[in-house]
């Protein structure tokens, strides 16, 4: 999979969106034995940027890594290098990872079943098998590397009792049938976003930001020169150097971050809300090592949050379709923004353990988190999954667009096969890279080191 989530800033009154991009996972063999593939496959990779998911953000970082308690702007690297620390809610996080697979899977299972398809294997994971279970001739397998999974036909294996010839072989179907098995995974995925906010709706409602002038202050750390200075917890930062912060915005704490950044070891005069009386209180910040400035305090918008629950069906649907309409637009614009500018996302892509890190953190803050979470997953899974790249269903749909350009005539099996194989060497030593390196970024592992 992979995700990039990143948003627009929330308006005043307005529903959260979230955003995401998922990645797909589409496998084939490292020697593919079917013409088109042997296998429809999904590898998980994300991007994260930032956010609207209604979490808190347990980061211990000082103010440039302002902490957004419900979810705008939120930095999900955070979560990435921090999550672990819950059984429960890693197992819950990876739950809902393994759902996402299974369901993304199970839209290439089902779609080649209903059309009499020979299908040979159903995994989840890759690599050795941990688990399985034959029935009704397919292999059910659960594997040691929890990459993607997925779903393996019969084409060209020669341990097949079923002739070349068989025009139930997925290879021998028309166009339009293989392309609706290999485009079926990511209807699954968008379907299950949809229910999932659905539910979520139904459940328990959906958040409704109110934004306020200022910055808010949830923490200050102690012996920090903002501690020292006399900020407090819970304080509302108005304005800086004499210069009052505008009523909203989706950019007032990066503001308030670049001031202080920018004036190590010089008085930054806050004017700071508290308790209904406003004060003016000068705050010198330390030097990092880099030679920016610090002060010690989390910083995050001024935002209130209530429940908006809907009184009939038809406001479910409704509420559910606003939703969704403004996760998908978020999650096509976050993706065009990596790949616009890749250079400096390229950093934020994390494999299987970031995603299930950042769902631990999201479970133990909230429910609501967890159900946007699993949103986000599917929305990101469905669009990237339509890239067309080697080793996505995106690259087997443009095999496909091909043969139909030249008539109905197949690319050489061994042209299709170099393609896929080395599309899918590629998201095996990516996959491996991304696991190690968001592995090594845990705390506790950090910890260890």
């Amino acid at each position: 999979m992979i995700i990039n989530l990143s948003s627009s800033p929330p308006s005043s009154l307005s529903l959260i969106r979230l955003i995401n991009s998922k990645s797909p996972i589409s496998e084939f063999a490292l020697k593919p034995k079917t013409h088109l593939s042997k296998s429809l496959s999904s590898p998980i990779y994300c991007s994260f940027s930032s956010s609207h998911l209604n979490n808190h953000c347990k980061n211990q970082f000082l103010y440039e890594n302002g902490r957004y308690p419900h979810g705008k702007r939120q930095n999900f690297r955070c979560f990435a290098i921090s999550g672990f620390e819950s059984t429960q809610s890693v197992l819950e996080a990876a739950a809902v990872l393994t759902a996402i697979i299974v369901v993304h899977e199970g839209g290439h299972f089902l779609a080649a079943y209903l059309q009499g398809i020979h299908v040979s294997k159903f995994a989840v994971g890759f690599g050795p098998i941990l688990a399985k279970l034959n029935a009704n001739n397919v292999e059910y397998s659960i594997r040691a590397f929890p990459l993607g999974g997925f779903v393996g036909f019969p084409d060209n294996d020669p341990d097949s009792d079923i002739p070349v010839d068989d025009e139930n072989l997925l290879k021998n179907r028309p166009i339009l049938d293989r392309i609706l098995v290999i485009s079926a995974g990511v209807i699954a995925n968008i379907v299950f976003a949809y229910v999932i906010i659905f539910v979520q709706v139904l459940s328990v409602g959906l958040p409704v930001q109110e934004a306020f002038p200022g910055v808010l202050v949830p923490e200050v750390r102690a012996f920090s020169p903002a501690s020292r200075d006399g900020l407090l917890p819970g304080d509302i930062i108005l304005g800086v150097n004499g210069i009052e912060l505008p009523k909203t915005g989706p950019n007032l704490v990066s503001e308030v971050v670049d001031v202080i950044k920018k004036n190590p070891r010089r008085n930054v005069l806050l004017k700071v809300e508290r308790g209904g009386q406003d004060l003016e209180i000068g705050v010198t910040p330390d030097e990092n090592s880099d030679g920016m400035g610090r002060i010690g305090v989390q910083l995050s918008p001024n935002v209130k949050f209530t429940k908006v629950r809907p009184n009939n069906l038809t406001e479910a649907l409704n509420y559910s379709g606003r939703e969704f309409w403004g996760l998908s637009s978020n999650v096509l614009d976050s993706l065009k923004q990596t790949f616009l500018n890749f250079s400096q996302s390229a950093s934020k892509v994390s494999g299987p353990v970031a995603i299930i890190a950042v769902g631990a953190e999201v479970a133990k803050s909230n429910i609501d988190g967890l159900y946007q979470f699993a949103a986000v997953l599917n929305l990101n899974l469905a669009v990237i999954n339509l890239l067309p790249l080697p080793a996505l269903d995106g690259g087997s749909l443009a095999l496909i667009l091909v043969e139909a350009a030249r008539g109905g005539r197949k690319l050489p099996l061994e042209v299709e096969q170099g393609i896929m194989s080395s599309g899918i060497m590629l998201v095996l030593i990516l996959g491996l890279f991304l696991v190690i390196r968001d592995t090594l970024n845990l705390d506790f592992i950090k910890d260890m080191l």
